[in-house]
């Protein structure tokens, strides 16, 4: 029987054998065109062969092209499912990281109301001082300290003088407290210590007054001076020179 292609008029000619009855997907050799032969196609080509008249037709090629089947259809289960991206579980933080982030957060609140911290919890302005964050309660500083040894004139003993300023950091009036002396030896031992009352009772907001103590006859084995607030309930060491 002859065929012809739709698709580039290409013509061949096959067995009807080989197509059947039921009919067939055939594809063209030439441009790859694939079209199906109906059975009553076949059946009017059995009957032209039969009476003798066919047409002529072309050539052939050299191999009829193979016929192409039909690819099955999919069947709706095999189409492929778009899936989300699978969700991540949650991550649970660890206890320790949880307190380490708690710490984290509610320390700078700490770091600036550091002198409400330290009034209630007193034993806190040591971990501030370590970390370079001093508290000062009683809004007075010590500064510009300088100890000397005076020699002996006379009947005048040989003495220590210890000076220095005291400087109002607060915002308001503060009352000026006794100054404490202490007289260390080379490994920090104390040796001797005194008291000296302030130069003024009150200081205003950023002012300034110089302090001075003397002793008579110092330890010889003093090598160091600390100077401090002689309150031992609110003290702080304000400074400390070595001789």
């Amino acid at each position: 029987m002859l065929i012809v292609c739709p698709a580039c008029a290409s013509e061949y000619r096959i067995d009807a054998e080989r197509v059947g009855t039921g009919g067939r997907s055939v594809r063209c050799a030439a441009c790859r065109e694939t079209w199906f032969i109906s059975a009553d196609e076949v059946v009017a080509a059995m009957f032209d062969e039969m009476a003798g008249d066919e047409e002529p037709a072309a050539p052939p090629p050299p191999e009829p092209p193979p016929p192409a089947e039909e690819p099955a259809p999919r069947p709706a289960s095999a189409r492929p499912v778009k899936r989300g991206k699978p969700k991540r579980p949650a991550r649970r933080l660890s206890p320790a990281l949880a307190a380490c982030l708690v710490l984290a957060a509610a320390l700078p609140l700490a770091l600036l109301g550091r002198l409400t911290v330290v009034r209630a919890m007193p034993q806190t302005a040591g971990l501030f001082a370590r970390i370079g964050l001093p508290v000062n309660l009683r809004g007075i500083d010590l500064a510009d300290v300088a100890a000397f040894q005076v020699a002996a004139d006379g009947s005048n003993p040989a003495r220590l003088v210890v000076e220095g300023d005291l400087v109002a950091v607060a915002r308001e009036r503060v009352a000026v407290p006794p100054i404490e002396v202490e007289v260390r030896d080379a490994e920090g031992q104390p040796l001797y210590r005194w008291s000296v009352p302030g130069p003024r009772a009150v200081l205003e907001p950023g002012e300034r007054a110089r302090f001075k103590a003397s002793l008579s006859a110092p330890p010889e084995k003093g090598r160091q001076i600390e100077v401090r607030f002689s309150d031992a309930a609110q003290a702080e060491t304000g400074a400390s020179e070595s001789r």
